[in-house]
């Protein structure tokens, strides 16, 4: 938990620093993120699959066949890096179809270029991170995710504002110091590698596999329907930002504070859902499914739990939340609506991520996104949009529209998820006992 809210926190960071820095700088991270967010989830998505694959390996007790894990998924995350680094430097053709000021869409590309130079770095790290959890091991995870933090802050003040004899870079600049704790936190993460005690015996630097197309594809198998499941949730709030653009930097501001505080509340239940995906995946590579259900019920729980408190929180203090990012009345008054709306989500959205954390742990990952798909795409961005653009039901509520249809598709997909999750957990439990009644009829034959 401590390590994806320090990760969100850079994000947070750089969001309340650039709106320091002028609105337009603000609106220029508020798309570049909408662009390169989502497209990073999708690559390290794919890259997430060594995390219950490493579980699985784990949970059976062969903890050295997971070095060629490690390194497959290094193979891969480098043609993903090639792919990434291509999109981000050509995001020209996109940005000129959203109508944008030609500053402000200078300033958008001009932070895509910047980012770019680090996201090879973070993929690379993904492998590394979801390795270590899938032994379990989350606190080094979570320091270096500490020190990308304190590393990000004096970072951004010195290339945003021109200190020590840099430019003032404005919000570009958070795209070069986000680059920089990228790979920061990869270094860092091989040299926890080489020198930890549990993998030093692994040697997992050392004796390289070559890339390997049964390794790769079982990979891919597990972790493209992983990344699209991610995307396609991120992408629903990526959109937002798309379709609100044009309408001026007021409600891109104020929608990009939302997503920022609400994105920074969905750390905690998230986090939750990874500690799922490796406590699954070790008990269902252990054999135990009555454990396995039982620590997916277990997680659901506590994200209820926690989703009650940010949810009352949300509402009590949401004009003092937008009153930390920006002192414009205008913004805060449309912030402080959009944020409400977000409070009322956290119970489905801390259902539906907590229940497609535990699937990932029993390698379900095909299924759980067409279920997404129709829930997000389906349901609940066509919904905002006539909630928002249209006066077929109520009069046009723009970005507060969308913010319902948002509210009713992550709903949808708590349904549709936890009732996947509870099909699952059943079948595996039943397989458990058909299995051990054959073993017990051949022991008796014998």
């Amino acid at each position: 938990m401590v390590a994806q809210l320090a990760q969100n926190a850079m994000g947070f960071i750089d969001t309340l620093m650039s709106a320091r820095a002028g609105t337009q700088d603000l609106a220029a991270i508020a798309l570049g993120s909408s662009l390169w967010l989502p497209l990073f989830l999708a690559l390290a998505g794919v890259l997430m699959a060594t995390t219950p694959l490493v579980a699985h390996l784990v949970g059976a007790g062969r903890e050295r066949a997971t070095r060629r894990v490690l390194h497959q998924g290094f193979w891969v995350a480098a043609v993903l890096s090639i792919l990434g680094v291509v999109l981000l430097r050509n995001a020209g053709p996109l940005l000129d179809l959203l109508g944008l000021d030609a500053t402000l869409q200078h300033k958008t590309q001009a932070y895509l270029d910047a980012i770019s130079w680090g996201f090879p770095a973070f993929l690379f790290y993904q492998v590394v991170r979801s390795f270590s959890e899938g032994f379990g091991k989350t606190h080094p995870v979570m320091r270096i995710a500490v020190l990308g933090v304190l590393c990000n802050i004096p970072l951004n003040y010195v290339l945003i504002f021109g200190k020590l004899g840099f430019p003032a870079l404005g919000g570009v600049g958070c795209g070069y110091a986000t680059a920089a704790v990228m790979w920061i936190m990869l270094l860092t993460g091989l040299a926890y590698l080489i020198k930890s005690p549990q993998f030093r015996p692994l040697h997992l630097l050392l004796r390289w596999h070559r890339p390997a197309v049964k390794q790769q594809l079982q990979m891919l198998k597990l972790g493209v329907p992983i990344g699209f499941s991610l995307l396609i949730e991120a992408s629903m709030f990526c959109v937002l930002a798309l379709i609100l653009a044009p309408h001026g930097e007021t409600i891109i501001a104020a929608n990009q504070i939302t997503i920022s505080y609400t994105g920074m509340i969905f750390m905690v239940p998230l986090s939750i859902a990874m500690a799922l995906t490796i406590r699954v995946g070790q008990l269902a590579g252990r054999g135990d499914p009555e454990a396995a259900r039982h620590a997916a019920g277990t997680g659901i729980l506590i994200t209820l739990v926690i989703a009650t408190f940010s949810c009352a929180l949300s509402l009590l203090l949401a004009r003092n939340i937008a009153l930390m990012y920006t002192s414009v009345e205008e913004i805060v008054i449309m912030a402080a609506t959009l944020i409400s709306i977000g409070a009322v989500f956290q119970f489905s959205d801390a259902l539906q991520v907590s229940a497609a954390g535990a699937l990932r742990g029993y390698k379900d990952t095909a299924i759980p996104l067409a279920l997404v798909f129709v829930a997000y795409w389906l349901i609940g961005l066509p919904v905002g949009y006539v909630l928002g653009f249209t006066d077929w039901i109520t009069e046009p509520l723009l970005a507060a529209g969308l913010w319902y249809g948002l509210l009713i598709g992550l709903s949808a997909g708590a349904v549709f998820l936890t009732t996947r999750l509870i099909r699952i957990a059943r079948h595996e439990m039943v397989n458990a006992r058909v299995g051990n009644t054959a073993g017990g009829l051949q022991s008796e034959r014998s």
